[in-house]
């Protein structure tokens, strides 16, 4: 927002004149007035740089024909309805008074220009409405409505009848291991293909994860080295629904069954999910949501533990409050965490998920303007073959021979284009806990890549740049 005294200057200036206007102007504006003082127009600088190679003189007199329509808004508009009117072609706002005279202007500044891998869908809903009625309760830490309303509904959309949630989705894993007395000794089945937070958290609680191979045609974690890595110290699995892909529950939950071992669900990256008609979220004795800020929904940082079991509701909200009893104030009955989330992050969450559906529709459009744009280049993209899984999309993702030729033409037209995870087993830090080869681990990090899936993707740049 600029409210300095703005340089004007009137229709039939030259070129120059224009130039010199907009070089006293901290953004490279120039605006132009009518006979009647009213806003005309405005130009950029690179405007009149593409005026002045057209015109070829810089003594041209600009006249109405060479002015453009614009976006304009009226004095008193929100600061939220302005961000909304930007995009990738406005960035900038005159504002106006009630007779057309110019007041200020806004621009919108986004320091990385390229096009993200993700952003935040935060703009068209009540997340600011909400987030403002925690700010003004005063309620800003880790009690106030929205933290029971946020974990109430987001159970209610997993088909649980629990929610607890967390600072982080790292924590909690680690809350819902801790829950189920894993610790020393123990050890849990995780896929070599994950972020590393879901290995990490099994080391915090001092239990030793074991990697396991994953699917080639469906890169989640495979069953049959499941079965290969049980011990007698297997105490769970870990199976990560990752990019929004679906694990074979049917399978997990057999193996688990016939061992007497626990299933935590990694739900981060898969919000909505679902196999054989059943949320994910609701397979596991306790599964876990990450809601950081490229997931499905975000409240910024934060994370979520569901469960069907009231004995493990109340244990994990008794870890997660400093073990602090719920009946005597300032009486620890254990020693506890604080993985809290904060009544403004609750706030947000609350707002991201009323508009769940309508995201997950977006992306999947977006994954399907990906496939027609990108329909040449032998990608290959998630499978959908196996009806039970009904995955979503999370951030869209594929495999090719071509990938680091792709993710380079992103890096040099501006296109966040990235890489798949590392194979854990790759790490010096989680070497130890390989078992075996994992070739298809390797392949699939060799291949696979992500695209940017959001609002707004400029897919008229995508198909100029990527092929």
């Amino acid at each position: 927002m600029k409210s300095k005294s703005i340089q004007l200057i009137k229709e039939g200036s030259t070129i120059a004149d224009a130039l010199k206007s907009s070089n006293k102007e901290p953004f490279g504006i120039c605006f132009f007035q009518n006979e009647k003082g009213k806003l005309a127009a405005l130009f950029t600088d690179g405007d009149l740089r593409r005026l002045l190679i057209e015109k070829g003189n810089l003594n041209y007199k600009i006249v109405k024909s060479d002015f453009k329509d614009f976006q304009f808004v009226i004095k008193g508009t929100s600061l939220k309805k302005m961000i909304e009117l930007c995009n990738s072609k406005i960035k900038i706002l005159p504002i106006l008074d009630d007779n057309g005279f110019l007041v200020d202007y806004f621009i919108y500044q986004n320091k990385n220009s390229s096009i993200q891998i993700s952003q935040p869908d935060l703009l068209k809903g009540n997340e600011l409405k909400y987030l403002l009625d925690a700010f003004n309760s005063t309620w800003i830490s880790s009690s106030g409505k929205y933290i029971k309303q946020f974990e109430t509904s987001f159970s209610d959309f997993v088909d649980c009848k629990y929610g607890v949630s967390t600072s982080n989705g790292t924590v909690a894993i680690q809350l819902a291991l801790t829950a189920l007395n894993i610790g020393e000794g123990d050890e849990v089945i995780v896929p070599n293909i994950t972020f590393a937070a879901t290995i990490n958290a099994v080391l915090h609680c001092g239990a030793i994860p074991v990697l396991a191979e994953v699917e080639e045609e469906f890169w989640t974690i495979d069953p049959e080295s499941i079965k290969n890595n049980l011990t007698k110290k297997t105490k769970a699995i870990i199976p990560v629904h990752i990019y929004g892909q679906i694990c074979n529950m049917d399978a997990i939950c057999q193996i688990a069954d016939q061992h007497g071992i626990h299933i935590v669900e990694d739900c981060a990256e898969a919000h909505g999910g679902m196999y054989s008609d059943k949320k994910v979220g609701s397979y596991g004795v306790i599964s876990t949501f990450s809601f950081f800020g490229n997931k499905i929904i975000t409240t910024g940082e934060g994370g979520m533990c569901t469960t069907n079991s009231d004995f493990y509701y109340q244990k994990m909200l008794l870890l997660r409050d400093h073990g602090m009893s719920p009946k005597k104030k300032y009486w620890h009955d254990i020693v506890g965490f604080n993985f809290r989330m904060t009544n403004l992050q609750a706030a947000i969450g609350c707002a991201q998920l009323e508009k769940i559906d309508d995201i997950l529709k977006r992306n999947s459009i977006i994954e399907s303007r990906y496939k027609e744009i990108l329909k040449e280049q032998n990608i290959q993209w998630q499978s959908d073959k196996d009806p039970k899984r009904k995955r979503v999309v999370w951030i869209v993702t594929g495999m090719s021979n071509k990938r680091d030729l792709i993710i380079e033409r992103g890096v040099k037209h501006g296109i966040d284009v990235r890489r798949f995870f590392y194979p854990l087993c790759e790490m010096d830090i989680y070497n130890r806990y390989s078992k075996g080869n994992y070739l298809i681990s390797s392949k699939l990090s060799e291949y696979g890549f992500s695209l940017p899936t959001h609002n707004d993707v400029d897919f008229d740049k995508i198909s100029k740049s990527l092929i």
